[in-house]
């Protein structure tokens, strides 16, 4: 799969397409990650999954509850 994306990037800057071109080039400087998604089997989704409830309901509950409601909520909250 990275042959594929790295013969894609090749192409690419051989194409003249200003806005792909610069596209690619930021492939390029990111490259280490996208390889790193690619091959690594680690991922934050859970604790992201995680964060986005909490501000979820943090959002839900602003300027209406304590701290001490908000804290019982998350922890009481069914998954």
């Amino acid at each position: 799969m990275l042959n594929q994306l790295q013969g894609w990037i090749e192409n690419v800057l051989d194409s003249g397409i200003s806005e792909i071109v610069a596209f690619a080039n930021g492939l390029l400087r990111d490259y280490q990650a996208i390889e790193n998604a690619i091959s690594l089997s680690g991922s934050n989704g859970p604790v992201e999954g995680n964060v986005n409830k909490l501000k979820t309901i943090k959002r839900q509950m602003s300027g209406r509850a304590s701290f001490k409601l908000l804290r019982k909520r998350l922890l009481l909250k069914p998954k």
